[in-house]
């Protein structure tokens, strides 16, 4: 997954700007994004504070982690069931 150049801060920050007044326009050429990457951090991170963020950033990891160790557990148990069923 692509990193973003843009830490949980600077994200909160740009939202929180938004929120006091200012035009999503000029905080989306002040940080040289479009505003379909600001919606999209809003509709992502809207309503969240810096370590709500960050664990969900975390979980996310887990998650992804946890997919990649199922999918292969998945795949030996059908490597075995194939060399069984040949076996028999």
């Amino acid at each position: 997954m692509k990193r973003s150049k843009f830490t949980d801060s600077q994200i909160m920050e740009a939202l929180k700007r938004v929120d006091a007044g200012l035009a999503v326009p000029d905080i989306c050429r002040e940080l040289a994004i479009s505003t379909a990457t600001f919606y999209k951090w809003r509709s992502k991170y809207g309503g969240m504070d810096t370590s709500m963020m960050a664990r969900m950033k975390e979980l996310e990891a887990e998650n992804a982690r946890l997919k990649k160790m199922y999918i292969e557990e998945k795949l030996k148990a059908e490597i075995v069931t194939e060399a069984l069923a040949k076996k028999w």
